[in-house]
């Protein structure tokens, strides 16, 4: 069998990267979901960052160089989930499953199911493949996983604030990634969901899933997919910040990190949690307007889903 990597491709570990000379910007927003505000200034450092996130084809070079298995190729331990039914310790993973008509929206297992033996080759479960996926952003990616991508192309997960810097591409102050609209002169800009989430599809194709990586115009900055197509992990642990914050424009903090492991914990679950940072393609404007540079949502490190993936940043020597 032709091995993976060598499908029309370079070696990941010398992919294109964009460096960013760092700076001064507004990270967070004050209009839209209370965990983005307060807006304040902060300065982040000269780093590198891939152009486009980590995709399948990537993902695959890795995976036959060091042999790398996946937490959602991994049955888990009873003893880390008391409780938990026997079915729901085998591998599996989260896949997006539409219902077949609408739904109410704060429950978000009417369109979520744990899937036995859905993994990164196989995205919807037994039977699917990534064949004709290449190019798209490899998903089903828990912390353990991306870490060690990372690890292996001498890089690292990007901060909070290193990932949002990026993603506005030298626009302060805008909603979008492009602006303030969120499709100027009726252009899509991301793959985001079209239609009634999460039931109707009014793409092309009915199609619910990624893109390959590129499909929409680049940011500022030379960047894609910062918005929409899949979630990408921070390095940062999942914090929001007190509603009485004190700003001061004066003293912006330098590369600032999230909060710390414990605290990152949900109410009453064991597993901390990363930053999540750019919204997917399941976000609407009739459910979750997280398609947009200040958004940010909590990850479970032990949690990989078919719409969250990942880019690395290779940071200044000091």
């Amino acid at each position: 069998m032709r091995p993976l990597h060598l499908v029309g491709d370079k070696d990941p570990r010398t992919r294109e990267r964009v460096r960013l000379d760092g700076g001064r910007f507004m990270m967070g927003a004050n209009e839209r979901y209370p965990e983005e505000a307060p807006a304040r200034p902060v300065v982040v450092d000269t780093f590198e960052i891939d152009t486009h996130a980590v995709t399948n084809r990537d993902f695959a070079a890795f995976v036959e160089d060091t042999g790398w298995v996946t937490v959602a190729e991994i049955p888990a331990d009873p003893n880390d989930y008391p409780g938990a039914l026997p079915e729901m310790l085998a591998p599996s993973s989260l896949v997006f499953t539409p219902p077949q008509g609408p739904v109410p929206l704060d429950d978000i297992r009417a369109w979520w199911r744990y899937t036995p033996s859905a993994q990164w080759r196989s995205p919807q479960g037994a039977g699917s493949s990534i064949n004709g996926l290449w190019d798209h952003p490899v998903v089903h990616v828990a912390w353990a996983d991306v870490e060690a991508y990372a690890r292996w192309v001498g890089a690292s997960l990007p901060t909070e604030a290193e990932w949002e810097f990026a993603a506005r591409g030298g626009l302060e102050g805008a909603d979008f990634a492009w602006g303030d609209e969120l499709e100027p002169n009726g252009q899509r800009m991301a793959n985001t969901w079209l239609g009634r989430f999460p039931w109707e599809n009014l793409k092309p194709g009915g199609r619910t899933l990624t893109t390959p990586v590129g499909a929409f115009p680049a940011n500022g900055y030379g960047l894609y997919d910062m918005i929409g197509n899949t979630w990408e992990w921070t390095a940062d642990w999942w914090s929001t910040m007190a509603p009485d914050t004190v700003v001061k424009a004066c003293c912006a903090p330098k590369n600032p990190r999230g909060g710390d492991e414990a605290a990152s914990k949900g109410p009453g679950d064991a597993t901390p949690r990363k930053v999540l940072k750019g919204g997917s393609h399941l976000c609407a404007p009739s459910y979750c307007k997280r398609y947009r540079p200040a958004a940010r949502h909590a990850q479970p490190t032990d949690t990989s889903t078919s719409h969250v993936g990942f880019r690395c940043v290779v940071r200044e020597a000091v």
